[in-house]
């Protein structure tokens, strides 16, 4: 639907004077559909008016008013914004259960073995089975966000009974199909069955073997091959949900597979995804942040930098898309080693949102830590105390600690003493956390000034007269950074040197178990880029089976399963008579 002031008022019109006790499925959908176009062109207050004078009469308009409610909710970590999140969700299930298939008792007992038939749903039936499907899931998502075992259980039940629906709706959608019942209507649902098991099958594909294996006992699949044909059907659809399926394609491509991967994602696809976005919303801020994430992960980090800012300058609105964009230019700035940028993001995080502020806080002093203890003066700053408030700042999900701000609070351990001992590198030790080194990678210029950062650090740390408890970790970090930035500079044996250094100290290593398996996994990478596949995968395998109970324990498995994953792909792309470097 085209966006002009014309058709707004139409809209907003349209959801205000209710000439009817009922709006039909199609005129349903072109309303929506108007809602989400106001919604990316930055307008989301409007979206929400349009939305809720039907959410308790179609499906459709619960689900989108519900679905914009918990995606802020998700940003903002706000009580007041959760609550009112779960209660739109709770009044969007009932609203959907209304318009689903009324079964009798021995209906319900016999659907247990025999699942619904599409020819006997109206097709109204069959789009609420999707609407109640996604719902669901996005209340199962909200729900682990509830601080205990019980929310935990709760929130994995409801995806699983999501999933089983989303599947219902596969098999309605071939048999509809097949007897030649597509409607205007049916690419909508066609659509959203993509997105559901699109999303399903990509999410699982990512979780360690052992569990994916798990997963598919309990009737789960994790094909990922299968999630991105499906997400990729969907997003071409021209449906109401097609941009659901962008954005999760685009969420895979530019930050799973960068965080949890081994930071490769698939560029030219995810521009190709954005094109018609960025023709149609222009300054819409979610195509402007993606459109800056590209070219963040491409190593142009001044586009990069004018764009999340363009975004930030786009809406008002929608404070918490701001912050997403602090976040993204402190670690513009990190890359470039321009602290004193990067520290006036990380504290605007720090005052501004509420998403983790143990991570903003270690992530603030770290920052902090790499400019002259003069400059820290002049700009009001104690670091120390900043390092003492993060433990105190942790969250809890289901009563487990989010790893990254675990990992900051040990890290923030030995300020707490009467005579603390600083942090050597933080900031850069920070950015192989998130995979920074493989974004850093693209610009060679960057990447030698970060090595040359790193030598003076070792220099530092060999001359010191008085060594710490922590002198052979501090070494050790040193040593596992400079391998990175020699790997990604091709200095594959020098590279290779640094990682072996810190598996030869695993006996001297007190504090940062994280180390020895990291830098094998790391190691296991350089064998790749030389082509050994066979000593690659050995020594990541060896990770995997030998080293347990460290930190980041679960992210490095992500990425070893995925390095895992690519290994025959890469082998196949190598030329016939590669020489190591």
């Amino acid at each position: 639907m085209e966006t002009t002031d014309d058709s707004m008022k139409q809209v907003n019109l349209s959801s205000e004077e209710t000439i009817s006790p009922q709006m039909d499925l199609e005129a349903t959908l072109k309303e929506c559909g108007a809602a989400l176009d106001l919604f990316l062109n930055n307008r989301f207050a409007d979206a929400l008016a349009v939305l809720k004078p039907w959410k308790t009469q179609s499906m459709y308009h619960a689900m989108g008013y519900s679905s914009i409610l918990v995606m802020q909710a998700g940003m903002t970590f706000d009580p007041t914004d959760m609550d009112a999140a779960m209660t739109s969700l709770r009044e969007s299930l009932q609203t959907c259960q209304g318009f689903r298939k009324k079964t009798g008792f021995m209906e319900t007992l016999t659907s247990m073995w025999y699942r619904q038939p599409a020819d006997t749903m109206t097709e109204e039936e069959v789009h609420a089975e999707l609407c109640y499907a996604e719902v669901l899931l996005q209340k199962a998502a909200l729900t682990f966000l509830d601080e205990s075992i019980i929310g935990f259980i709760k929130g994995g039940m409801r995806i699983r009974n999501s999933y089983q629906i989303y599947k219902d709706c596969q098999a309605m959608a071939l048999v509809a199909k097949e007897l030649e019942k597509q409607k205007s209507t049916h690419v909508h649902f066609r659509g959203g069955v993509n997105m559901g098991i699109g999303s399903f099958n990509l999410m699982l594909s990512l979780l360690p073997a052992k569990v994916i294996r798990l997963m598919e006992y309990l009737g789960f699949s994790g094909d990922r091959e299968l999630g991105l044909s499906q997400l990729r059907e969907g997003a071409a659809s021209n449906s109401l949900r097609s941009i659901l399926s962008t954005l999760t394609l685009l969420m895979f491509h530019l930050y799973i597979t960068v965080i949890l991967g081994t930071g490769e994602g698939d560029l030219v696809e995810s521009e190709a995804l954005l094109e018609p976005y960025v023709k149609k919303f222009p300054n819409g801020a979610l195509i402007l942040f993606y459109t800056a994430r590209i070219a963040l992960l491409k190593g142009n980090f001044t586009f990069a930098q004018e764009k999340f800012l363009a975004c930030i300058a786009a809406q008002q609105e929608w404070h918490q898309i701001h912050h997403l964009c602090y976040w993204e230019l402190m670690w513009a700035y990190s890359f470039e080693q321009n602290w004193k940028e990067a520290y006036r993001y990380a504290d605007l995080l720090c005052k501004e949102s509420k998403w983790s502020q143990a991570t903003y806080v270690y992530q603030k002093a770290a920052i902090l830590s790499m400019l002259p203890e003069e400059e820290v003066t002049e700009l009001g700053e104690d670091v120390v105390e900043l390092f003492r408030q993060v433990d105190g700042l942790r969250l809890r999900i289901a009563g487990k600690s989010i790893p990254t701000e675990k990992f900051a609070a040990k890290k923030a351990q030995r300020y707490l003493s009467s005579s603390p001992v600083k942090l050597v590198i933080p900031a850069l030790e920070m950015m192989y956390v998130w995979n920074g080194f493989t974004i850093v990678g693209k610009r060679p210029e960057q990447t030698e000034g970060i090595l040359n950062t790193l030598e003076k650090a070792e220099q530092q740390l060999r001359d010191d007269p008085n060594p710490s408890e922590y002198h052979v970790d501090d070494l050790c970090v040193v040593q596992l950074l400079k391998g990175l930035c020699l790997r990604e500079l091709g200095r594959l044996v020098q590279a290779e040197k640094c990682f072996n250094q810190v598996i030869s100290s695993e006996n001297e290593i007190k504090h940062d178990n994280y180390l020895v398996p990291y830098s094998m996994y790391e190691l296991g990478l350089v064998h790749r880029q030389k082509g050994d596949i066979k000593m690659a995968t050995s020594v990541i395998e060896n990770v995997k089976l030998n080293y347990k109970d460290y930190n980041m324990e679960s992210r490095l498995h992500f990425r070893i399963h995925a390095a895992l994953n690519t290994m025959g792909s890469y082998s196949a792309k190598l030329p016939p008579s590669r020489t190591p470097a």
